[in-house]
């Protein structure tokens, strides 16, 4: 009988940490949240001080009840939900469920999956902490208030699927920001750069105009004062290049001056989610699964499974001494003492409310580089991996010592000028040296490589080079760049950020086009309403404020049912105005009525969206739309024939994509259309074929073209391997089962189908064909 009970969310890091703790303790996972406000009402009685109504979820009660027999079993259970509001408020909800006393309630924490520091965590429980439960239980409440209360609104009057407390303030940035686009005037400018070369060498260097007639040249978006210069036409260009062309060009000055380029502090949530989407092109989601992976815990061949990083949810760069103290360690024995800086670095943050709970995010143990465990990972999590194991290094190291020479050149009224910067002693960039931005996203400035260069030297002018701008409107938004300016405006907090890029997308609010963040016609309407009705719930400085207040809940300084209170009082009263006054609008497409030539209007039902004519109801024109909001295409021909009757079968659009369907009015056959794998069915005597199918939650996975039959019940989650596939065939050794691809975080797998046997090889990726 096992001593102890330990709870997480995830099977990932319950399988890690199973391993560490050993056969005395039984692990388990609540995968997620198992208890919440119900889905189909507002779950919140108001009138009795905005006690929240929390039931199991459907999906979650097997889960509990499981967990509920296992903690009979034990004296003792150790709670070990993630190390957050949100992670508390689990482990709140289990100890409710389960009715565990608290000399059996045991809740731990830790901000790294390792062994030193869940054992630490064992030796080390405490009580759970109210105050983090009710600043959880606020912002919950908060969210379903303004959810459930606005979101039939807008249903009625502009067909809005729904409308959140954050991410209606993200929409209102994108669509602001579009609007900025929008009107903006471009205004013409012209910059004069000049070819030049020491006399008697061929290496030639350029320098840009920046001073005429004593006055300094700047840019058309640059701040204007008394004693500067734009070049906003041709004209004014081609006068500077007539009277400095002949002219004398004479080195006036050269100067040098030592700088230092200081290493970035380690990353936090935000910034790893915008360093991985400059570096890797990953957007938000995907970087946060590969980071929760990474901190889950990878298998390490024999040294067993550990967790990679820290905790990926954070907006502190505070680091442990303890880790400070193994990195300069490795960085003395690997680069020497020149790179240890004398005293251990330390940042801080200058972001809005921040809370400084966890550490930033680093590798575990700075001893696993990349490279040794690179084996171990996949290509995705090794890049995430190597980007945070090098930032961590790398801001532990002494600043990167440059030497920049600026030369200034005389021509008549004309000064040009040019600089080069070479790096004297590389410091931290021996390491982490990403080139383009910095942290802020300011770009490098642009150098030119110069000669030796003497004051009074005579230059050779090998050509004048004028260049016509205009100056650009601000970009939209990037996943990554908004997720910064929610970071500056003290909007959200790292465990949201995600989940409200996601959900703006998801909502049809918001598409991306070419990695930006535009808003549609829908978000756009949306938008409108909600600020002329709502402008203080969807305000910026509201929406922070409400942060802040959630943090002094957590800081118990503030209760949360009187702040809750405070809110919906004027909220409930803008609501009923909002009610009374709020008109219906109508989202207009770029398609025309094929019958009365009006304009068409989305429009929503219980089967989704779909273009109704603005003629309604004298016109009842309606065309489907699909699952991406564009018109249902027409029938297709296909080369399949029908079963039945034997004519062509059409491929037609229905709820759930393509299907095939007979072409003759009076035969009913449909079918799906299969996506064959090459490879038959194993069950002897079925004759079918392994086909890729979609389970009805549109999960992909693989199984016998008479599956739907009922005929046969082979399916597998993977694809299978084909026959002559990399092992020479597709049958396992060991049972004669067919073998599948498993793609698996420590590297893609050859393994058995059957759930008796246990074999598996790892398969190399260059093989790699899936079905």
């Amino acid at each position: 009988m096992t001593k102890a009970l330990v709870i997480v969310e995830s099977p990932a890091k319950a399988k890690t940490i199973s391993k560490i703790l050993g056969k005395d303790f039984q692990v388990k996972a609540s995968i997620g949240h198992v208890r919440d406000l119900p889905r189909n009402k507002l779950g919140v009685n108001v009138r009795k001080n905005f006690e929240p109504q929390y039931e199991v979820l459907r999906e979650k009660e097997p889960i509990v009840e499981e967990l509920r027999e296992a903690a009979k079993q034990v004296d003792k259970v150790y709670l070990a939900p993630d190390p957050d509001r949100e992670g508390e408020a689990i482990a709140w909800h289990l100890s409710e469920l389960l009715d565990l006393p608290k000399n059996k309630l045991h809740r731990i924490e830790f901000n790294e999956i390792t062994k030193e520091a869940v054992l630490a965590a064992i030796k080390s429980p405490r009580q759970i902490d109210k105050r983090l439960v009710d600043a959880q239980q606020a912002r919950r409440v908060l969210d379903r208030l303004v959810g459930y209360k606005i979101s039939p609104l807008l249903w009625r009057k502009v067909n809005g699927r729904s409308a959140g407390r954050v991410q209606s303030v993200a929409v209102r940035l994108i669509c602001e920001r579009e609007a900025e686009i929008e009107s903006f005037d471009p205004k013409e400018y012209w910059s004069i750069k000049a070819e030049l070369s020491r006399a008697r060498s061929k290496q030639t260097f350029t320098a840009a105009l920046v001073k005429y007639e004593g006055k300094r040249v700047i840019s058309a978006s640059d701040k204007p004062g008394t004693n500067t210069l734009v070049i906003d036409s041709e004209k004014k260009a081609k006068s500077i290049l007539k009277n400095v062309d002949g002219e004398e060009f004479v080195v006036n000055s050269v100067t040098e001056k030592t700088s230092q380029r200081q290493p970035l502090p380690p990353f936090i949530t935000s910034t790893l989610q915008r360093e991985a989407a400059t570096a890797l092109g990953y957007p938000v989601k995907k970087t946060m699964q590969i980071a929760q992976q990474l901190y889950e815990g990878v298998e390490l061949g024999s040294q067993g499974p550990s967790g990679l990083i820290t905790y990926m949810r954070t907006d502190s760069t505070r680091v442990s001494t303890q880790a400070q103290d193994e990195a300069r360690d490795y960085i003395k024995s690997h680069f020497g003492k020149t790179y240890v800086p004398d005293k251990a670095k330390q940042y801080t943050s200058k972001a809005k409310g921040v809370q400084d709970a966890h550490e930033a995010v680093r590798p575990s143990s700075v001893e696993q580089t990349p490279e040794s465990i690179r084996s171990y990972l996949s290509p995705e999590q090794y890049k995430v991996y190597k980007l945070i194991w090098e930032r961590f290094v790398g801001s532990q190291m002494t600043p990167a010592e440059l030497l920049t020479t600026t030369v200034e050149i005389g021509a008549g009224d004309a000064t040009f000028r040019a600089s080069d910067t070479k790096t004297k002693f590389a410091g931290f960039t021996i390491v982490y040296n990403r080139p383009g931005a910095d942290d802020n996203g300011e770009e490098d400035q642009e150098a030119t490589s110069l000669p030796e260069l003497d004051k009074g030297e005579k230059l050779k002018l090998k050509q004048l080079d004028p260049k016509q701008h205009f100056t650009q409107p601000p970009p939209r938004f990037s996943e990554a760049s908004l997720v910064k300016t929610l970071e500056d405006l003290g909007i959200g907090r790292p465990s949201t950020y995600a989940a409200t890029v996601n959900t703006i997308v998801d909502r049809k609010y918001v598409e991306k086009q070419q990695k930006q963040l535009a808003p549609t016609n829908l978000g756009k309407a949306v938008n409108l309403l909600l600020v002329e009705h709502f402008g203080d719930v969807v305000d910026v400085g509201f929406t922070a404020e409400m942060e802040l207040k959630l943090d002094q809940i957590e800081e118990d300084k503030v209760e949360w049912h009187g702040m809750l209170k405070a809110f919906y009082l004027p909220f409930g009263e803008t609501l009923k105005k909002a009610e009374e006054n709020m008109n219906k609008v109508l989202v207009l497409s770029d398609q025309i009525c094929p019958n009365c030539g009006q304009a068409m209007a989305v429009r929503s039902s219980r089967f989704g969206q779909f273009l109704g004519c603005v003629g309604y109801p004298e016109c009842k024109t309606k065309i489907a739309l699909t699952r991406d909001g564009k018109p249902v295409p027409e029938d297709r021909p296909s080369e399949e024939k029908c079963n039945t009757c034997k004519s062509p079968m059409l491929i037609r659009y229905g709820r759930y994509g393509d299907y095939l369907a007979c072409s003759a009015e009076e035969c009913k056959e449909q079918r799906p259309i299969l996506k064959l794998t090459g490879v038959a069915c194993p069950r002897d005597g079925c004759g079918g074929q392994i086909i890729e199918k979609k389970s009805r939650h549109g999960k992909l996975f693989y199984g016998c073209s008479h599956y739907s039959q009922k005929q046969c019940q082979t399916a597998f989650w993977y694809p299978p391997v084909l026959s002559g596939g990399p092992r020479g065939g597709n049958r396992c050794p060991k049972c004669e089962s067919l073998l599948i691809y498993k793609t698996l975080k420590r590297g893609d797998q050859i393994a058995c189908s059957s759930k008796e046997c246990e074999f598996a090889e790892l398969a190399d990726t260059a093989l790699i064909k899936h079905a």
